[in-house]
């Protein structure tokens, strides 16, 4: 009977500590335990961000038989980028113009919601559209950073505001795009910003007060000045030295942390991706001088203190947007017969690095696609082999991977059953250009690379020869011999980030609307769902009262969207969705109503006294990255078939007054005269009347 009352007293001890686990004690120990465990607690699932899952309900097997469980619908149309998160039964998700919602995980029925009151002439200076990848949860608060450059604590239960910090200089054009992480108490953040004019930098808040602890900067103070932050010593140590003077003192140089982290409890360091340089054009930025730290680099720090630890650069003397922010990933792995500790990570410049996580040495680096800037990696070194011409200097040179690069923010994910890395690439084209005009702008676009050249008019065979060469990929790598075991392609090149499962499953969706799984070891789809709208957000996986589900958040947008949507699919913007699977769902979600196209405008009485060349320059070089290559873009407001093009008025309302600043589109008086914008319209209105007759030009696309 002893033993019996014993073992009532420990069962009832469990349940009661399970009744009071909830989102107050996802803490550091229960961080830990997250990668074997059936919950989603951070943006990558857990510290490692492998985004694997070790559930299995679901598998090769039965997946045939997923179905949907519950959906919901969001109030904003632009690109949907976040990973939900699971904790106790709840599902946290943001969506675009860092909004946040919480909903019940078996029902889908929505517990709150919060709203940061971004303004919409924000919108202006995002590069990459409006959107949010994630929220952090720890000790019951929830995380998030906003378009805006704030970081805000919410109450997990409730969604209301605890405390707020602003966490940029409001006066330049830094946004917050990524997902916070907690580690030790501490809330990481970064921003973006780097193609119009920033500084980059990382800062750590407490996760209770949102008091600033430590701040490192990654790129010198143009003053030469230190900052008092924890960057101070390596900046005059190290750093310093890899920058000479250039475009760079007026810009600050970009090497914005927008996206990627990592931690490892046992070795205690924090790892970073860093971006790119601004300008882009290393020969401007720079004087063609110097490796310019920490640009393009993995960053190792101390996460109580920021204090440096190694950094490896994955593209010295940048000068491509090659950013080193795609997804970090860390795994043990057997290499020659020996476990190696390996951080491992797909930059945009199209080599995959192994690199040992303790130290910063490099294991091995080997290209996951097809590049022609540069031959491989020195593995003396560290440094790649580039192609001479690559620099463009003395003349425009057509490279792959372009900006966009060979694999995006889009996150990759790791099985460490299979051994394999699932990685989403793009193969995109890209006509570099040295500005031989170039002049800083402050808050416009700053990289020293001519777009014109990339809206210049081609023949047939040689567009068609391009047209060919874009496309997206779903790469199955293998990390320890460095070479791909499966591929997958799809129609188009700007899909969804990867989840992968102790079921034997990837998931992926795709551009063109489709939702799919596909066997892990050789690629094979077995099951695929209709959405209806692009997915370009990476799926989540978690189980509660025994059953598995599959989550994943529905929007196509970003910067492959914005900057080549002749390469996309012609779509208009669609309400953002969360749809959730599992086994036998019966759900129904409605199909998006068919948009009403705008008819093409009556232009044969319209006019304009501008300059339709000087207006195709300026178009090019102030209103492609947003609007597309010869005003092809329709995912934003089709330009050829808006009504303000049909009066002067109303254009210069647009474009100088800022009468659509609320709705994004800010005024460019600061860059554009009254003339100039007169001078955009009547090219505008030159593209829409070829577009009408069918004798649209031809255009390269961007990325």
């Amino acid at each position: 009977m002893k033993f019996v009352r014993l073992g009532l007293a420990l069962v009832l001890a469990a349940t009661v500590a399970a009744c009071q686990k909830g989102e107050s004690s996802v803490d550091a120990k229960r961080l830990e335990a997250a990668a074997g465990n059936a919950e989603w607690l951070s943006y990558g699932k857990d510290y490692n961000e492998q985004r694997f899952s070790p559930l299995d309900k679901v598998n090769t097997g039965n997946v045939g038989e997923l179905g949907l469980a519950w959906f919901a619908e969001f109030d904003t149309d632009r690109g949907q980028e976040a990973t939900p998160l699971l904790v106790d039964g709840v599902l946290y998700t943001t969506t675009a113009w860092s909004k946040v919602f919480a909903f019940d995980a078996k029902t889908g029925k929505q517990l709150w919601k919060y709203d940061p009151g971004v303004q919409g002439s924000k919108g202006f200076d995002a590069c990459c559209d409006v959107v949010n990848r994630g929220a952090a949860i720890w000790k019951g608060r929830v995380y998030v950073g906003t378009l805006d450059g704030r970081l805000v604590a919410l109450d997990a239960k409730t969604g209301k505001p605890v405390w707020s910090v602003q966490t940029t200089d409001t006066s330049k054009p830094y946004t917050i795009t990524g997902a916070p992480r907690v580690v030790k108490d501490k809330v990481l953040i970064g921003n973006g910003g780097g193609e119009y004019g920033v500084r980059g930098y990382i800062t750590a808040y407490d996760a209770a007060t949102g008091k600033q602890v430590w701040r490192f900067y990654t790129v010198p103070n143009a003053t030469g000045a230190p900052d008092g932050a924890a960057s101070d010593k390596v900046m005059a140590g190290k750093v310093n030295a890899t920058w000479s003077d250039g475009e760079w003192k007026k810009t600050g140089g970009g090497g914005t942390a927008w996206d990627s982290m990592a931690y490892d409890p046992k070795l205690d360091l924090v790892y970073f991706g860093i971006g790119n340089g601004n300008p882009w054009n290393h020969k401007l930025r720079s004087g063609g001088k110097g490796d310019n730290l920490f640009l393009s680099s993995i960053l190792a720090l101390k996460p109580d203190t920021g204090e440096y630890v190694w950094h490896y650069q994955t593209t010295p003397a940048e000068s491509w947007d090659y950013t080193a922010t795609q997804h970090i990933m860390l795994a043990d792995l057997n290499i020659g017969g020996q476990q190696r500790q390996v951080l491992m990570q797909a930059p945009k410049n199209g080599f995959f690095y192994v690199i040992d996580r303790a130290t910063g040495q490099l294991i091995s680096a080997k290209n996951y696609t097809n590049i022609t800037w540069a031959s491989g990696v020195d593995m003396k070194t560290g440094r790649p082999i580039e192609n001479p011409a690559a620099r463009y200097q003395n003349a425009a040179v057509l490279q792959v991977p372009g900006p966009l690069g060979a694999h995006n923010w889009q996150p990759m994910a790791f099985n460490p059953k299979t051994g394999l890395v699932y990685i989403p690439t793009n193969v995109t084209p890209f006509a570099y250009t040295d500005d031989k005009s170039f002049g800083y702008k402050a808050g416009g676009w700053n990289v020293g690379v001519d777009f014109l050249t990339n809206a210049l008019p081609t023949d047939a065979a040689t567009m068609k020869a391009i047209t060919a060469m874009v496309k997206g990929q779903l790469v199955a790598w293998d990390p320890v011999q460095q070479k791909a075991v499966w591929t997958v392609d799809h129609p188009y090149f700007w899909n969804a980030g990867v989840l992968s499962t102790a079921g034997g499953l990837v998931f992926q969706g795709a551009a063109h609307g489709e939702f799919a799984a596909y066997d892990a070891a050789n690629g094979k789809r077995l099951w695929s769902y209709k959405t209806g709208n692009g997915i370009i957000a990476a799926p989540m996986s978690y189980e509660l009262d025994g059953e598995q589900y599959v989550a994943v958040m529905v929007g196509v947008g970003g910067g492959g969207q914005i900057s080549a949507p002749a390469s996309m699919p012609t779509r208009p913007r669609l309400p953002g969705r969360l749809l959730v699977f599992k086994l036998g769902g019966k759900a129904q979600a409605p199909a998006f109503p068919e948009p009403a196209e705008l008819p093409a405008l009556d232009l044969t009485q319209i006019s304009s006294t501008g300059d339709v060349k000087k207006g195709f320059a300026i178009f090019h070089n102030n209103c492609q990255v947003c609007h597309g290559p010869n005003a092809s873009g329709a995912w934003l407001p089709d330009l050829k078939r808006s009504p303000m093009l049909m009066s002067a008025d109303n254009w210069k309302g647009v474009l100088i007054d800022g009468t659509s600043a609320s709705r994004g589109m800010a005024s460019f008086a600061r860059f554009l005269t009254p003339k100039d914008a007169e001078d955009v319209r009547a090219y505008v209105i030159d593209e829409a009347k070829k577009a009408q007759s069918g004798q649209a030009t031809v255009a390269m696309p961007i990325g």
